[in-house]
């Protein structure tokens, strides 16, 4: 094996003219996340920690997907460590006795001041941000010890997992317009309804009512679709919980949503996992909703995220919906892709 030198790689970008970052742009997979880690590590509680944080399986997926694609690695040699800090979303795993080469490494990126912050208990977390590539994730879970390592990453997965859902939403963003958007239909939204949000290309409007619309792109093989319903005069959200939306919710795709023969509809699979969180949406208060939907006659079914948003000025509670049915294909992008159309979501009064 190469006798391998560690040291901390400081990358001076001289910039020049108007300003920028020059450098080659960070490589790997949306959501595919590179875990460095000693190999003798990978099958113990180390990597079962870290398959069960970010690798863990979504349950409001019908045919379950991990939340983040794992692909782990360790340090041989320079080049070995060269290819590794070319990806977008890197995740060093080490502890202050780790002689390993990955824990050799990974004790050479740490101050002395950051090391005894680990010793004191007061961090074990470090985040870092276009190191060595642009538009690059890292994340080191650090420990004392080996014995400590798997409950410090299960004890700050949702931490993780937030910071970079935030930026993966960001990449998801050029992947939902890369094609196009519907400017004009936008802004006819907003004209004639008072909302608006940030149209891919090819969604089709369907239903048009008082308050209720449709947005769809079929695809024989991933039929996707959006509704929006708006209820006006809410003056308190009081009455607001997830049982009273999932009502509604259900009553909404009961009228909306029907099947070929005459007592088929769209529900709720109670049967399966149903997530739902109080967020902050663009400034406002929201519901997240998600959960996996079924015809009534069990036919078919297949992911569904909600956001109930409410808007005090305009004394209006909205909801966006958004289905998906693709036998075929995974689910998890296109999941995804909804939340970046959900977050460009806005009203007149925000104007």
């Amino acid at each position: 094996m190469k006798r391998i030198q560690f040291s901390l790689i400081m990358l001076a970008v001289i910039l020049m003219g108007c300003g920028g970052d020059y450098r080659d742009a960070a490589i790997g997979g949306v959501s595919e996340v590179l875990v460095v880690v000693d190999s003798s590590r990978v099958s113990g509680p180390i990597g079962d920690a870290l398959r069960s944080t970010l690798g863990r399986f979504i349950q409001t997926i019908p045919r379950g997907e991990p939340r983040y694609d794992l692909q782990f690695r360790t340090i041989r040699t320079n080049e070995d460590l060269k290819q590794h800090q070319k990806h977008k979303n890197l995740v060093l795993v080490s502890h202050l006795e780790d002689s390993s080469n990955v824990g050799k490494y990974v004790n050479s990126l740490l101050s002395e001041s950051v090391k005894q912050r680990i010793r004191n208990g007061e961090q074990y977390v470090f985040s870092l941000k276009d190191r060595w590539y642009r538009d690059q994730w890292i994340t080191i879970f650090m420990a004392n010890n080996e014995a400590e390592l798997p409950g410090v990453i299960r004890d700050h997965e949702e931490q993780v997992l937030q910071s970079l859902y935030s930026v993966e939403i960001v990449r998801h963003e050029f992947d939902v317009y890369r094609r196009g958007e519907q400017t004009a239909l936008a802004d006819s939204l907003f004209n004639a309804k008072g909302f608006s949000f940030r149209i891919q290309h090819d969604y089709k409007i369907g239903i048009d009512t008082t308050d209720f619309m449709t947005f769809r792109r079929y695809l024989e093989d991933n039929d996707r679709w959006i509704w929006i319903h708006w209820m006006e005069n809410v003056v308190s959200l009081d009455h607001v919980n997830t049982t009273w939306i999932n009502a509604k919710r259900d009553s909404l795709n009961q009228l909306y949503f029907r099947g070929t023969r005459e007592d088929a509809y769209v529900t709720t699979d109670y049967r399966r996992a149903l997530e739902s969180k109080l967020i902050n949406l663009n400034g406002r208060r929201a519901y997240e909703m998600r959960g996996i939907w079924i015809m009534s006659d069990q036919s078919m079914g297949g992911p569904f995220v909600c956001y109930v948003i409410y808007d005090q000025a305009q004394k209006r509670l909205y909801f966006m919906e958004y289905g998906q049915f693709s036998p075929k294909f995974k689910q998890r992008r296109f999941v995804y892709q909804f939340d970046v159309m959900a977050r460009s979501f806005r009203t007149t009064s925000t104007l």
